[in-house]
């Protein structure tokens, strides 16, 4: 089964069992971009438009899989 398959057949779980499908498959990635909780709102803010900036520049793809 390919992802948008996968994504097609999931959309059909009613909405609890996707909100559980969804919370395991997030807890089962590890995060490349770690950030401590007791990060200052600023810090946070300008790593937001660092990233912001990534995307708008080309230097990362999002990748998305269904419409």
């Amino acid at each position: 089964m390919n992802i948008d398959q996968l994504a097609n057949e999931t959309l059909q779980l009613g909405p609890k069992d996707r909100a559980i499908l969804a919370e395991t498959i997030w807890e089962s990635l590890e995060d490349p971009y770690v950030v401590s909780s007791d990060m200052s709102d600023e810090k946070s803010i300008r790593l937001a438009k660092q990233r912001d900036d990534e995307i708008e520049n080309g230097e990362v793809t999002l990748y998305r899989t269904w419409n």
